[in-house]
């Protein structure tokens, strides 16, 4: 009798893994440290199967019946990607923040032209970019933020529950606020080398000034360059403890968050 009674759970429970997964696998897809591209794509699947095996149990009485229809089907399973998808992407605009910080202060001390291959930003990423990307990617995984986003994936079962319609005023208002903080967060990071090249820039258009013969770009090319790696070496421990620290701030602000 007990064996019958599971066979007759068993599509269920795996429309329910199913659903689970929709959000879950979506969600994994993005989340920094844990989505990364350079990430082999097997790993990230056990890991969004393993959330899925945690999350059953105590998700399964609150979850949906399966839809009479197709396209209600197709509606519920959109749904939950979607949510899923925007979750990890709002935790991936704070993770951005140290990318394109990087980025900056690549093109500000002059290394625009020293291009490397990045899975996420593509073949145009310069050398700084890709160096804090990984950075990114690391802090996120060695000091327990991915904690963080992983927990307010779990608890917007209880904001979000799998049936109900997608607050779009909610989802547009986050990305704004997000993508804008991640903005305003990486010009403070890359605001030492922003301030170091308007010195510069000033210093050479008065010596330019001030000695028309000199080739000026000959000389402060070089030299912004290298002060600038300079400098980059010396407060990159101070740039990487405040991203970490603001990460730490945003992903608990997560939607979802208790």
């Amino acid at each position: 009798m007990i064996d019958a009674v599971w066979l007759d759970r068993v599509p269920v429970l795996a429309f329910q893994a199913a659903l689970l997964m929709a959000r879950l696998g979506a969600c994994g897809m993005v989340l920094p440290g844990l989505g990364e591209a350079d990430v082999p794509a097997h790993v990230r699947l056990g890991f969004s199967l393993a959330v899925v095996a945690v999350l059953l149990p105590p998700l399964a009485p609150h979850l949906p019946d399966v839809p009479p229809t197709a396209a209600a089907l197709a509606l519920l399973v959109s749904t939950e990607v979607a949510i899923g998808l925007w979750l990890g992407w709002l935790a991936r605009l704070l993770s951005f923040a140290l990318v394109t910080a990087g980025q900056a202060i690549g093109f500000l001390i002059g290394l625009a032209s020293v291009l490397t291959q990045d899975a996420v930003q593509g073949p145009q990423a310069l050398a700084t970019g890709r160096l804090l990307g990984l950075a990114a990617a690391t802090l996120t995984l060695s000091t327990g933020l991915y904690a963080l986003p992983l927990r307010a994936l779990a608890d917007s079962y209880v904001l979000l529950p799998p049936g109900s319609d997608l607050p779009t005023g909610m989802v547009v208002e986050a990305v704004v606020t997000t993508t804008a903080g991640s903005f305003a967060l990486a010009m403070r990071l890359a605001a030492p080398l922003v301030l170091l090249a308007v010195l510069l820039q000033v210093g050479s258009g008065l010596l330019s000034r001030a000695a028309p013969q000199v080739q000026v770009f000959v000389l402060a090319a070089p030299a912004q360059t290298l002060v600038g790696l300079l400098l980059l070496a010396l407060l990159l421990p101070a740039i990487l403890s405040h991203w970490t620290e603001a990460a730490r701030e945003g992903f608990a602000l997560l939607p979802g968050q208790g």
